[in-house]
């Protein structure tokens, strides 16, 4: 079965939709914890985080600035 190129595009768009939705739920939650544990500064910057989730989400923002022009990620363990 051969997958169209708008059909594999739709299907992008609704993964990267259902990916924002998630990532939105869980800065909410992050959120509420910061904020039970007093880190005032967490708190700003998670809230910072699920305002530009949902700027990207209403489509006022692009998903990624000129994505292929930065230099890669390092990589950077967790």
């Amino acid at each position: 079965m051969v997958v169209s190129a708008q059909n594999s595009s739709q299907s992008r768009d609704q993964q990267t939709a259902e990916n924002l939705a998630y990532i939105r739920q869980i800065l909410a939650e992050l959120r509420i914890v910061a904020e039970r544990e007093g880190a005032d500064m967490l708190c700003y910057l998670i809230e910072m985080a699920y305002i530009e989730a949902g700027d990207i989400q209403s489509g006022r923002r692009k998903l990624s600035v000129g994505h292929d022009q930065r230099n890669p990620p390092r990589g950077m363990p967790i």
